[in-house]
């Protein structure tokens, strides 16, 4: 069960949910709204968790201004989906590369220029 969902807007979110699934391997749960507006979009990610977004309309104090959003991913394999990525068109801004804390990251930028970072490393245990 997901408790924290990470939210974005998208100047064209359509564009963004077929990127973001195309390029990234999340995965469309749910899609509401009429012809270009999103109203409510969730896309899951395959290892668990995921995120909402929507059309951003500038009409909320919540919605921060599309392109801003930043998120790191876990990912069980860096390097096929960097490949995935790359091949679909995400501006990949650091190639695939170990870290000194034990994790294989890189990182992307996607057409609305939010920042991706996906990588090896699952975050410690609760304590």
């Amino acid at each position: 069960m997901t408790y924290v969902w990470p939210t974005l807007q998208a100047r064209d979110a359509r564009a963004l949910i077929r990127f973001l699934v195309d390029a990234f391997g999340f995965v469309e749960n749910v899609v509401h709204g009429e012809g270009d507006r999103v109203d409510h979009a969730q896309l899951d990610w395959p290892l668990g968790g995921g995120i909402m977004l929507g059309s951003g309309s500038g009409s909320s104090t919540w919605q921060l201004p599309p392109g801003t959003f930043g998120a790191y991913v876990v990912t069980d394999d860096v390097d096929k989906l960097h490949e995935r990525a790359a091949a679909a068109g995400a501006e990949i801004l650091k190639a695939p590369a170990d870290t000194d804390y034990g994790s294989r990251d890189f990182t992307a930028r996607d057409p609305e220029g939010n920042l991706w970072s996906f990588g090896t490393y699952p975050g410690e245990p609760r304590k």
